[in-house]
């Protein structure tokens, strides 16, 4: 019988949109769980920078790389980068996201959909493929895991909020299912992991701060979740504990 704990394996670890909110907290974990982590983030660099010191302070290796997830020269700049700097890649978290802000369907622009789509399934997919082009045995990797960042909205329909943001969650979702098992002979593990409402700066961004507040009665343990919950359930989906766990969707939603 094997014994797994949820220790990281070494190796360079890229998680997309990492300056803040979920993505600070996953990158923070994944240093203490022994990855070198590349701190992507497109235009806040004092944020990513300070994260990446504080990873170093504490005894990790860590290096801030800017890079728009939804263009694809920068994609190829990024993890060009990371390895160059950090070593061989090993994982991928796709967390860079935009909601769009809060909008009926018949509201939407079609700049406001070109943009969600463009960073939230097309960058994440092109990610992806850099991940698997340089993890798969089939290429002569050693194997790796992807973590994708989708929501709880893709199966709810965020209806009157961002249906436009739900369906860019709910493609992630397939490709997730897809890729997942294109890949899971050549040692790469592809999951998911759907937060639901989580206390992060997401909700001001989009116009609403006090929306986790105000919704946390229709959670069924009656609060929103933090941004360290996540990223616990990230580091799992990363780690040797979860070596038999590929093309899952994590619900981390306290029960919605």
């Amino acid at each position: 019988m094997r014994d797994f704990d949820n220790k990281a394996s070494e190796g360079t670890l890229i998680v997309t949109g990492a300056g803040r909110g979920l993505g600070r907290a996953i990158a923070k974990l994944a240093a203490a769980r022994g990855f070198s982590v590349a701190v992507n983030y497109a235009q806040d660099a004092h944020s990513a920078t300070e994260l990446a010191r504080h990873i170093a302070s504490s005894g990790g290796r860590a290096m801030a790389i800017q890079a728009d997830i939804s263009r694809e020269d920068e994609i190829l700049r990024l993890f060009e980068g990371a390895e160059r700097e950090l070593g061989p890649l090993a994982g991928l978290v796709n967390n860079a996201g935009i909601t769009g802000g809060f909008a009926r369907v018949e509201a939407v622009t079609s700049a406001t959909l070109t943009q969600v789509f463009a960073l939230n399934v097309i960058g994440a997919m092109l990610c992806a493929r850099e991940a698997v082009r340089r993890m798969s045995r089939r290429n002569g990797g050693k194997g790796g895991a992807i973590v994708n960042i989708s929501s709880r909205a893709a199966q709810i329909g965020g209806a009157g909020e961002w249906v436009h943001y739900a369906a860019s969650k709910g493609a992630l979702d397939t490709f997730t299912l897809g890729l997942a098992r294109e890949v899971a002979a050549e040692g790469i593990r592809v999951n998911a992991v759907a937060p639901g409402h989580v206390l992060t700066e997401l909700h001001a961004a989009s116009g609403d701060p006090d929306r986790p507040a105000r919704l946390a009665p229709t959670i069924p343990m009656g609060r929103p979740g933090s941004p360290q919950e996540i990223a616990e359930a990230v580091l799992w989906l990363l780690s040797p504990a979860a070596s038999y766990t590929t093309g899952a969707i994590l619900a981390v939603s306290g029960g919605r």
